[in-house]
Order: C-alpha cells, then structure tokens, then sequence
C-alpha cells in the first residue's frame, strides 16, 4: 500500500497530538470493522476553534487523518470547521488508498462530534440532522 509523503510525514509527526483535560467538546468516533479510534477534543472561544487535539489508536492512515483534520479546522469558526469533509481531508494528505478512505469519514465525524458535544455542553441549539453519518455502513459511528 502506497502511502503519499503528506500521509508519511502526518504519521510520524503528528500535529496537535494528546489529549486536552480542559476542553469545550470532546468526541469520539470508531470503526468497529478496522479497530479504528479517534478522540478529538476543542477549546472554543467566540465561536473560534482556539485549540484541537486527537488522541487516535489506529493505523498510519487513522492517525494522519486526525492530524491533518485538526491542522484544516484549527483558527476557523464553528460554522466553517463543520464544513469540513473526508473528502478536504483526503486532498489535504494528497490522498489515501481506497481501502484507507474511511479513515478521513472518522476524522470528519470526530470534528462534528466534538462540536456536537461542545454545543450540548452550553446548551446551544443545532441541527442534529447536519452531524448525522451520511454512510453508516461505512463508518459505524453508532457502534462506538
């Protein structure tokens, strides 16, 4: 399986790597099917991702992913940082093997969730039909 130089650097230097005790929102994805977990964790402050970080048990791919995802949404503002898709993702990596493409749906999920859970912690209205899993099949994230 070949690996781009993106995905190879994001793997063995991870950014925002560990976890945050004092976060905003945390969430938590897997794929039962891989063993695949991520944990991202956000501080937010005026509606701005000040601060992310991923704790992530998985493969090269699961861990670049979480890495790469966090550098794309870091600085944005919530609305912008949901927009954020496996697809920029993968792009971002300058691409994954097909078999792999899963991992960038997780680190998607992850993002959403931790908002998900920072809007529920402050009891802020959101659509939950906008952080639904567009492909359940493929990323089980009911099944975490």
């Amino acid at each position: 399986m070949l690996y781009s130089e993106k995905v190879m650097d994001h793997f063995a230097h991870p950014r925002n790597l560990g976890k945050m005790d004092d976060a905003d929102g945390v969430g938590e994805v897997g794929n039962a099917k891989c063993g695949d977990i991520m944990k991202m964790y956000i501080k937010v402050e005026n509606d701005i991702i000040t601060d992310v970080t991923f704790n992530t048990f998985g493969c090269a791919s699961a861990i670049a992913t979480s890495s790469m995802a966090t550098e794309l949404v870091k600085g944005k503002p919530l609305d912008q940082a949901l927009e954020l898709t496996n697809k920029a993702v993968v792009e971002a990596l300058d691409g994954l093997p097909p078999a792999k493409i899963h991992c960038s749906v997780l680190a998607e999920q992850a993002i959403k969730a931790a908002i998900a859970d920072y809007y529920e912690k402050n009891g802020i209205e959101y659509d939950k039909a906008a952080f639904a899993c567009e492909d359940c099949d493929h990323c089980h994230l009911h099944e975490v």
